[in-house]
């Protein structure tokens, strides 16, 4: 059976990886193309290339997915399925090509939690809940019949990162169950049912990731670890902008100091005034600064009378 893998980011390599230590062949990655990144702005490969380079697989890095070439090329490898770990939105042209169809690993439990964040809304969200899903592509982006899921528990204080080095061991185990699957004809395919409420994961933009201390101390923590550690949840202070990676909850009574405003020892803590209690974060990085602890951002800070 020859595979075609589709995937760009750290989260689809151990999905490539699974499939060719299980010894399938695949036939080529296609991935994005290398992008300009660092202070000389050389070009960088995606993680998807490195590990296919490194094991000697064809690489194809298409610009437009729709060029006459591009598909030609994919055609004349006579692929039997692909298989997309965290690419981007394929045409029909490349999707409906293999034999025995496409499927995508999506990092929610669909159909909650469609776009291009599941890990990041599922925790803003505060869900104590998530998984994994494998479908088969088709025209309406992860609307396609399912073929296999697994869920997991998200840590009450578990952050995206985390959550996400999970879910792609979680994934990519799961990947490997669904061509095993396809290759024994022995699925069992089900409807993406509507279910009463349906929760969408859009992509996260800079104004998502902005700290409104006015909510309860459960949503601004959620916000904090469901953005951590990229893009980062943040907030001004003193003047400068402040990024909060993890923090704690206070919640022994409603701070009487006004929402927004933040108290300190000048030693060991920070805390920030929210509608119902504190949040204290307990990592952080200032605006030009490296990420530390809160004890070591204090003791090179000095506090604004």
């Amino acid at each position: 059976m020859k595979i075609i893998f589709l995937g760009t980011p750290d989260f689809a390599v151990p999905s490539l990886e699974i499939l060719l230590r299980a010894g399938y062949d695949i036939t080529a990655v296609i991935t994005a193309p290398d992008k300009p990144a660092g202070r000389g702005m050389h070009l960088h490969p995606s993680a998807v290339k490195k590990y296919a380079v490194a094991h000697g697989l064809k690489v194809l890095q298409p610009d437009k997915l729709k060029n006459e070439n591009f598909l030609a090329d994919l055609k004349s490898l006579q692929p039997d399925l692909a298989v997309v770990v965290a690419f981007r939105k394929l045409p029909e042209a490349v999707w409906a090509m293999p034999r025995l169809g496409t499927f995508n690993l999506h990092a929610s439990l669909l159909p909650q939690y469609r776009g291009a964040a599941p890990i990041n809304w599922a925790i803003i969200n505060g869900e104590t809940e998530t998984g994994a899903t494998t479908f088969f592509l088709t025209h309406e982006i992860d609307t396609g019949k399912i073929i296999m899921q697994r869920k997991t528990e998200i840590g009450a204080e578990e952050t995206a990162g985390e959550l996400h080095d999970r879910l792609k061991v979680i994934g990519a185990e799961l990947v490997l169950q669904t061509v095993r699957q396809i290759e024994n004809y022995s699925l069992k395919l089900s409807e993406q049912l509507s279910p009463a409420e349906l929760k969408k994961a859009p992509k996260i933009f800079t104004e998502d990731c902005r700290i409104d201390f006015s909510k309860s101390v459960d949503e601004v923590f959620n916000l904090i670890r469901g953005v951590s550690p990229y893009p980062a949840a943040f907030t001004s202070f003193q003047g400068t902008m402040l990024k909060i990676f993890r923090c704690r909850k206070i919640m022994d009574a409603p701070p009487a100091a006004a929402v927004g405003s933040f108290s300190t020892d000048g030693k060991s803590y920070l805390r920030f005034a929210c509608r119902d209690g504190w949040i204290e974060a307990t990592e952080l990085q200032a605006e030009g600064k490296k990420k530390m602890s809160t004890e070591e951002f204090l003791r090179g800070y000095r506090m604004k009378s």
